[in-house]
């Protein structure tokens, strides 16, 4: 089963690569991996329904906070695997013919929907309910994307929002509930908390939140409403999310805990009163809608408050009777979901008022329709009439054993299937019949041409699953017992049950085959009375609904925002400053006068060094609050970042002072680049004001935090824990520099943070300049059609007449460019000795950023440093010859070594714990090598190697939005000469 998980996610990131090779014929061999997961459930049939023999894999994935990689597959979650895997293989194959001609990018969407049903499988089988919860959150954000898929379109985008916003905060609820349920009992084993079966206060706040959850994510009222909204889906992810696989883990977790929570005092109250209001609701909306799909949409609605009630009522034949209406809607829905997918694909429409006589012209396709339909409304032999048969057996017992629940239980589901009939027929007449229009005449045949045999094949497999499950119900039943039995008996209205029933086609005359009869009487009735009357014309009976709730609560959070924004940002970046520091120096000073230290032991100095350099640094920033030009300042604050430098290299710490160094240089470059777009003197646009209260509140803020700094130096008690640092770093990290083998082991996850904040920096600063795109439109690259640019990525320049070009077959003897910018840069902007320079250079400086690259696990570098030395490289390529030297240096995209860089980081932080080791553990490998001699490579040197890729990519990213695309902004504003390349023609002077 772990295993089998792991396909998931391998098959889920390959897929789209196959479906770029293979185009939706790929769906076909994505359909394998949960076809694989439906055949090794079958084999383990035996197993599952022997209580002894259940399956069980348990993997201890993090051992400090308890969380297991267990599966667990009993008899529920057996039957909810199946249903997962089965009907999502079928899905995956009716994609290949759904999908043949469209012209949308459906690579993503195959992986995000192999991956759905991998998180689909580990959830119904995990034993872990914190893991549990991690998959029910996935769920969500792949469903997201799913709903989504059709991301030009704002109903799609809305729908998703929708949808990803009420299922989240519903599993927000859902994760502190785990989290009390789990402290409360002491384990977080799901087979260890039904048989413990706690009680209390406590536990009873974690069942309601469980259960908010639950109705969450089975679009249950108050929050069916996101369901139909998300039908804005392509049709297959209809059929599967929200028929049979996403919409049921809210009704699995009910029937995970019902069998221990079902007398809790919440319980009944919520599932019962809840579960009978959604199937009125969802089944009267069906009645109205015009749309195939969305009459499907409130009919699951109220399917699924059907379920909720009769799988959460708590007694063993309800829990028997549940659990087979699972099965029968998850055959039904998902059949009669993909049937209006190729009604929609065929004809392009969906609405019942343009379609007339579909089914005499595709018969066969009516056919799996009528039968599915059949099965939802409980008509024999289909196995949704085996479970409504059992259904109302089990609720009538309980009724007629003086159980009030029972009765508001008997009657709500009775209504709901009077609606389930009506809303069926409804279907089957606008999907099928032929009609008359206003005046009583025919309306004309829809003309229907035939589709390809496999695009039906789906449905029809699911269509004839539905009767041979219900011909078939005594092995069903011998299947779904083991469930039916883990209820206890006497959870019912005080008596003790005979047990759980049993499914069968046929129980003889008894009270519940006549309330069947009577309910698809009155269904038919009402559909033809809804028909003459007109009904889906008729004015809603709430004007105020729970989508009106959810979009009334987002505009007033859009409204809040914009009022705290208008209010904290106005726009002065000294105000913003002024507050924080008036923050700190109320809070630190409070804290220093009322804890004064008991001893002051200072010293004037540590090195004679400090004498010098600390006296030139305070007097840099003293003449750098009063330098006139920006420049001027910066260059004079770049005064106490270099004394740190000569600081850190007297006091033996020479990692720090190349790092800082390297990091002064990289600042003043980037504030240079910034500086070109603002005034050269300060206060030319607005004048600083207030210069006593900053001047104040400065040296207030520099007395605070110098305070600060005596006052936590002398108040240590303990030995720090760096004192073991350098024993650490050769035990633990293999490495003698302990500076790099505390970043990327020892405090490693500290640097995967500060990995994430240079990514998004990097994002950040590069989205403020690229306003309208994030493409590269260095001058190799700009106007070229995106096969243009595959063709001429790695074509060399050559010199031409018109200046340095791809080489072609026109200009093949041409000489290639040695220095691209050529004549792009004016003759006076222009040093040929710099770039000569720089050019000869820049290969050196790589090599050398590589040596301490891997120098740094035991001498001064590191991933930081290395990837500083060769940004310097790129730095100064830039400032030779322009932004034409850099894309001829850095031929790729920043955010391709940004995100590389991160993702060979955190591989190398989670690999580990593949091999059953703890999470940036590192191993070492030794090998005698001849001529080189003994040489050994630690682990973590991959994860250095992540945060190389992030520098550089920070680096380039930086250049080339503050660098080269400023410049060809301001070419572009001052109308200055543009190159051919950038221009797709000759260059022209404007």
């Amino acid at each position: 089963m772990l295993l089998l998980l792991a396909v998931f996610l391998i098959g889920s990131l390959l897929l789209p690569v196959l479906v770029r090779w293979l185009g939706a014929q790929a769906f076909v061999i994505g359909a394998l991996v949960p076809a694989a997961a439906f055949v090794h459930a079958l084999t383990l049939t035996p197993q599952v329904l022997d209580p002894k023999t259940v399956p069980f894999q348990d993997y201890e994935w993090i051992p400090q906070l308890g969380l297991h990689l267990s599966m667990r597959m009993d008899v529920l979650g057996w039957v909810l695997t199946l249903i997962v895997t089965g009907v999502g293989a079928l899905v995956l194959l009716y994609c290949r013919w759904y999908f043949h001609d469209d012209g949308v990018e459906v690579g993503q969407f195959a992986g995000v929907l192999l991956g759905f049903a991998g998180a689909m499988y580990g959830l119904v089988l995990t034993d872990d309910l914190i893991m549990l919860v991690m998959f029910w959150e996935v769920t969500s954000i792949l469903s997201y994307l799913l709903i989504g898929h059709y991301r030009r379109r704002a109903a799609s985008r809305r729908a998703a929002l929708q949808a990803l916003l009420v299922t989240t905060l519903g599993g927000l609820v859902l994760f502190v509930g785990a989290v009390l349920l789990v402290v409360d009992a002491g384990t977080a084993s799901i087979r260890e908390l039904l048989e413990l079966a706690p009680t209390g206060p406590v536990v009873d706040a974690a069942v309601v939140m469980l259960l908010i959850g639950a109705v969450s994510k089975s679009a249950i009222f108050p929050f069916h409403f996101w369901l139909p909204g998300a039908m804005a889906a392509p049709t297959p992810v209809s059929a599967y999310l929200h028929a049979a696989a996403m919409v049921k883990a809210g009704i699995y977790l009910i029937a995970r805990f019902a069998p221990i929570f079902a007398l809790s005092a919440p319980w009944r109250p919520i599932v019962i009163s809840l579960g009978v209001l959604t199937m009125l609701l969802g089944g009267i909306q069906a009645l109205r809608e015009t749309d195939l799909k969305r009459i499907l949409a409130f009919g699951t609605v109220s399917q699924l408050g059907f379920f909720s009630v009769v799988i959460g009522f708590g007694t063993p034949g309800a829990a028997l009777a549940g659990l087979a209406l699972v099965i029968g809607h998850a055959l039904f829905k998902s059949a009669l979901f993909l049937i209006v997918g190729v009604i929609d694909r065929q004809l392009s429409t969906r609405d019942i008022t343009e379609l007339s006589g579909v089914g005499r012209q595709a018969p066969v396709m009516a056919t799996a329709a009528f039968i599915s339909v059949a099965s939802m409304m409980g008509v024999a032999p289909t196995i949704g009439y085996v479970a409504k048969e059992s259904t109302l057996t089990a609720l009538l017992e309980d009724a007629q054993h003086g159980s009030a629940w029972g009765w508001v239980a008997l009657i709500g589901v009775t209504l709901g299937a009077v609606l389930t009939v009506a809303y069926g027929c409804r279907f089957l007449w606008g999907a099928f019949w032929r009609k008359k229009d206003v005046s009583g005449a025919y309306m004309p045949e829809t003309a229907w041409p035939d589709p390809p045999v496999g695009f039906l094949a789906s449905p029809i497999v699911l269509a004839g699953l539905s009767i041979a499950a219900g011909i078939g119900a005594p092995a069903v039943d011998v299947a779904l017992q083991g469930y039916a039995r883990s209820v206890d008996p006497s959870t019912g209205s005080g008596h003790e049950a005979s047990g759980p029933g049993h499914l069968a086609l046929w129980h003889g005359f008894e009270p519940a085959l006549f309330l069947s009869l009577g309910a698809i009487a009155l269904g038919i009735g009402a559909f033809v009375l809804s028909i003459r009357s007109g009904w889906h014309r008729w004015p809603r009976l709430l004007r105020f609904t729970a989508a009106d709730v959810y979009y009334l609560t987002m505009r007033g959070v859009d409204r809040l925002s914009v009022l705290t924004t208008s209010l904290t940002q106005r726009g002065s970046l000294p105000l913003y400053v002024g507050t924080i520091f008036v923050v700190l120096l109320a809070a630190e000073a409070t804290a220093l006068v009322g804890a004064a230290p008991e001893r002051l032991a200072l010293s004037a100095w540590h090195t004679p060094v400090q004498i010098v350099v600390a006296p030139i640094m305070a007097v840099a920033g003293v003449i750098a609050v009063r330098a006139q030009k920006r420049y001027t300042g910066v260059v004079l604050v770049s005064v106490t970042g270099l004394g740190m430098v000569v600081l850190f290299a007297t006091s033996g710490a020479p990692d720090l002072a190349l790092t800082q160094i390297l990091v002064e240089t990289v600042t003043m470059v980037t504030f240079a680049l910034v500086l070109r777009r603002l005034p050269s003197r300060m206060g030319e646009h607005n004048a600083s004001v207030g210069r006593v209260p900053r001047a104040v509140l400065a040296i207030g803020v520099g007395v605070t935090m110098a305070l600060v700094a005596i006052v936590a130096t002398q108040a240590r008690i303990f030995d720090p824990i760096s004192v073991e640092f350098p024993q650490l770093a050769y035990d633990l990290g293999h490495g003698k520099n302990v500076v790099n083998v505390a970043l990327v082991d020892l405090r490693g996850w500290d640097t995967m943070g500060e990995l994430s904040v240079l990514v998004l920096a990097a994002t950040g600063v590069a989205s403020l300049v690229f306003v309208t795109h994030r493409a590269d439109l260095l001058s190799t690259t700009r106007d070229l059609p995106q096969t243009a640019r595959r063709r001429t990525a790695r074509r060399p320049m050559v010199e031409t007449a018109d200046g340095p070009r791809f080489q072609t077959p026109e200009n093949r003897d041409a000489p290639r460019a040695w220095l691209v910018s050529g004549q792009r840069i004016k003759a006076e902007d222009r040093s040929i000795l710099l770039e000569v320079i720089v050019r000869v250079l820049f290969h050196t400086i790589i090599v050398v950023s590589i040596y301490l690259l891997f120098a740094g696990h035991n001498g001064p570098g590191g991933g930081f440093a290395g990837g500083l030395v060769a940004g310097m490289a790129l730095v100064m390529r830039y400032i030779a010859g322009g932004r034409w030297e850099l894309g001829a240096a850095a031929p790729t995209d920043a955010g391709r070594l940004l995100g590389f860089g991160l993702i060979l980081a955190v591989g190398a932080a989670l690999m580990p714990m593949f091999f059953g080791m703890a999470p940036l553990e590192s191993a070492v490998w030794f090998a005698d090598v001849p001529l080189l001699g003994h040489l050994e490579f630690v682990s973590s040197t991959v994860f250095d190697i992540g945060v190389y890729l992030v520098v550089i990519g920070l680096v380039l990213d930086v250049l080339r939005s503050l660098g080269a695309e400023v410049d060809r902004q301001t070419a572009e504003r001052r109308g200055r000469f543009q190159p051919a390349t950038e221009r797709g023609g000759k260059g022209v002077q404007r």
